[in-house]
């Protein structure tokens, strides 16, 4: 089940905040918790896997060290429906290509393309409408007070 809440946001992505002319509800994706690779390596573990917990951690953490390697030497790798991993180059033009070199590169940024099992998960997945994160913490701060005012009764 993915929890999701509306937000109301410019209906042209990227648009200064003081420009904006248009706004939309879009729906934002909630995340209901974070997994460590522990936390991940155990899921895995409890899918009726051979392999233990501490064993999957170590072959995730060795394949973080390895794809780190690998895309260090520009090499794209393929990791069949998982999907693949790439670099790419923010850089900051120069006026010709004798002026660029080396130094115009500012930063190596990974890149992920999805595989086709994990691309898009519309047809597989459930919806549950929930209060934006603004809300949550005003409907918290209410009971916590609520509790306090209780308290003094």
């Amino acid at each position: 089940m993915i929890n999701y809440s509306i937000a109301i946001m410019s209906a042209k992505p990227g648009t200064k905040k003081a420009e904006i002319t248009e706004t939309k509800a879009y729906g934002v994706s909630q995340v209901t918790e974070v997994l460590d690779i522990d936390a991940f390596a155990e899921h895995m573990a409890n899918h009726n896997s051979p392999f233990s917990k501490g064993m999957i951690a170590g072959v995730l953490t060795d394949a973080t060290k390895c794809l780190r390697e690998m895309m260090l030497e520009g090499k794209k790798v393929k990791l069949g429906d998982f999907g693949a991993f790439y670099v790419e180059l923010e850089t900051e033009g120069a006026r010709t290509t004798n002026e660029f070199s080396a130094q115009n590169i500012k930063a190596v940024n990974v890149r992920y393309c999805p595989g086709e099992k994990v691309k898009n998960l519309r047809d597989a997945a459930t919806f549950n409408l929930v209060p934006n994160r603004t809300a949550q913490a005003d409907a918290i701060e209410v009971i916590k007070n609520e509790d306090t005012i209780q308290g003094l009764e």
